[in-house]
Parts: C-alpha cells; structure tokens; sequence
C-alpha cells in the first residue's frame, strides 16, 4: 500500500485545512494522458472504489488503477519557498 513521509503527511494536511469536509484530502488517480503519470487533486472525500490512505490524520485517496501500481510507492512532499507544494512518488526500500 502506499505510504506517505512525514513530510507528504504535512502538506496534505495543510492543503486539506482549505476543504470544508473534515474528510477532505488528497485524491490520486490516473491522468487522463497515459504519458503524464498521476493526476493530484484535493477532495473532500473518497469517491467509489477508491483506497484511503491515512497517517497521522492526513488522508490520501487513491483511485482504483493507481492503487495497483502505486502499491510499492513512497509519497514524499517539498514545499518551495513560495509556498508551493511540489509531490514525489519514490519506490519503497
């Protein structure tokens, strides 16, 4: 199953704290072009099928093809020095 870092789990908390559902979270699933990986998207909850992620109160739903191959990954997350947030996928060690 996927697995988020801490600082994954900080920055889907924060960007959720602008949802007004307390389920509110991050939303995985694939992008419409094959070629461009995932598509991120905040949700105020899980949709049909999906796979909830949770650490430390921080929820990630990941649709159900990228459930399969994100299953191995690492979410990581680095905020810039504007303020954007910026996600990575790693392959677990």
């Amino acid at each position: 199953m996927l697995t988020l870092t801490e600082n994954a789990t900080t920055a889907v908390k924060d960007l959720a704290a602008n949802l007004p559902a307390e389920t509110g979270g991050l939303r995985i699933s694939e992008a419409a072009d094959p070629q461009a990986g995932y598509a991120l998207s905040l949700a105020e909850g899980p949709e049909r099928g999906d796979t909830i992620v949770e650490n430390d109160g921080a929820r990630v739903y990941v649709d159900p093809a990228a459930t399969v191959q994100l299953d191995d990954r690492v979410l990581d997350a680095r905020v810039d020095e504007n303020g954007g947030v910026g996600f990575a996928l790693a392959q677990r060690r």
